[in-house]
């Protein structure tokens, strides 16, 4: 089955971005996900203008709402729920997700 140019270009896209933003692994199957969270925190604003050209809205929120702790930090994490926001997204935290200890399993 033959691929869409649309997601054709998405991909050339995020494998790109992967080779610049998720440099501690040779494995690529390390995920969308990380890939698009790295460009959330870390990513030029030509990176993040590339990224919103190939995702829509909904799709990087669905990131954000299923990202780990740590993956996104609270700057950028402000910056994209605003922006999301403003884009017709609901629902986000107003917080990244935090990591969570148990005491009880030290």
């Amino acid at each position: 089955m033959r691929t869409t140019p649309a997601v054709d270009r998405r991909r050339e896209t995020l494998d790109d971005l992967a080779r610049r933003y998720v440099w501690w692994s040779d494995d690529a199957g390390t995920g969308d996900d990380v890939t698009v969270a790295q460009v959330m925190s870390l990513g030029t604003y030509d990176d993040i203008l590339r990224l919103e050209a190939v995702m829509a809205p909904q799709d990087l929120r669905a990131v954000m709402l299923r990202a780990r702790a740590g993956w996104i930090d609270a700057r950028s994490w402000a910056f994209w729920r605003g922006r999301l926001l403003a884009q017709g997204c609901a629902d986000i935290p107003e917080a990244p997700p935090k990591r969570a200890f148990h005491a009880e399993l030290l």
